[in-house]
């Protein structure tokens, strides 16, 4: 049987087993189309949406393409209100908004709510092919309630007793989230620590113990890191930096730009700017806010007291306070545009396996 062919593309609806990552505030209806166009599965960041603008990105998407696509929620627990730890926050903002002018930094408020019953009317009407959670799930009522649509369900892991977790909780794919992963560490059972495993050790073990597909994810860039996660035992790969220098995506030309020029040591994980572990490229920011974890608001209440800092800061055509998600493979983004990217990484794929005599 041939690589591009198996249990996950079958339930998927997809030709290739390459997922386009859903990456909030990143991806666009086009990015998604043009990916499922090719064969491969787009996906829409839906964390930081309204059920309004949920509803709109869908029916493009499915206007543009006849392919599966994905949308995909952050399912992470409210957070608590701690007003010395935002008033802390907000004076350590203070100097940077003086900086670029923006006046007085935001109240200490969550910035989007967790996926919620109103989310969850929003997918119901909107009946997406898959639907896909970071931080966990959702209530067994409402993942119930997605599977009954018909949806596929599938959700990240960062070790092996999540990967059990999620499939005992109704996934019906399950992506390993190696420690090599740009954006948001998907961890959701113990401390963030706990998580830190690079996919070569996560993958295979993960593979062993959970029946569904297991998808890689995290620095993968090309046909080599494809059948490399094949080759571990995964049934297909969610890919995500190598999407965002294409130019359907939503990616700011300063954030393109640092992607591009990125070296492989460049990456850090912060919680600097949304309180929740993430990894990105390195910058000012992240080097003068280390050590201070402590003050940081819980996720997502640190996002908006950042985010008019990020925008300023990408105004100005300056990457000191952008949050620049990134995996470890970032240098070697191709900036295609996401069709002939999908094309090229299969064809690299069959390349490799060919010269490995793997069929």
């Amino acid at each position: 049987m041939s690589w591009k062919s198996n249990k996950l593309t079958e339930i998927l609806g997809i030709q290739v087993p390459i997922i386009q990552a859903p990456m909030a505030g990143s991806t666009t209806p086009e990015l998604a189309a043009a990916v499922s166009n090719v064969g491969g599965l787009g996906s829409l960041g839906c964390a930081f949406m309204s059920p309004d603008q949920f509803a709109d990105q869908c029916a493009t998407v499915r206007g543009a393409t006849n392919g599966a696509y994905n949308v995909n929620f952050f399912t992470h627990e409210e957070p608590g209100q701690d007003s010395v730890r935002g008033e802390k926050m907000r004076d350590a903002l203070k100097p940077y908004y003086d900086e670029f002018g923006l006046g007085e930094v935001p109240a200490a408020v969550p910035s989007a709510p967790s996926f919620n019953e109103e989310m969850l009317d929003a997918v119901l009407a909107a009946s997406p092919p898959i639907v896909s959670f970071h931080f966990g799930l959702p209530s067994p009522d409402a993942v119930r309630a997605v599977k009954a649509t018909g949806a596929v369900v599938l959700s990240s892991a960062t070790t092996v007793k999540e990967a059990r977790w999620l499939e005992q909780g109704g996934c019906d794919a399950v992506v390993a989230q190696g420690f090599e992963a740009g954006g948001h560490r998907g961890t959701f059972q113990a401390s963030f620590e706990a998580g830190c495993v690079g996919n070569f050790a996560l993958v295979p073990q993960i593979v062993d113990a959970v029946s569904v597909p297991v998808i890689a994810s995290g620095g993968i860039a090309d046909g080599r890191g494809i059948a490399a996660a094949l080759a571990l035992g995964a049934q297909g790969v969610q890919m995500g930096t190598a999407f965002l220098t294409c130019p359907e995506s939503a990616a700011h030309d300063v954030y393109r730009r640092a992607l591009i020029n990125a070296g492989d040591d460049d990456t850090r994980i912060t919680a600097a700017f949304s309180g929740r572990p993430a990894r990105g490229l390195d910058n000012r920011y992240i080097r003068d806010m280390l050590g201070k974890d402590a003050m940081f608001p819980d996720f997502p209440i640190n996002n908006t007291l950042t985010g008019p800092l990020r925008k300023a800061s990408a105004d100005a055509g300056k990457e000191d306070f952008m949050s620049l998600w990134s995996g470890q493979a970032a240098a070697m983004s191709k900036s295609l545009p996401a069709a002939d990217l999908v094309k090229i990484l299969v064809a690299e794929t069959d390349d490799t396996l060919s010269r490995l005599e793997i069929t």
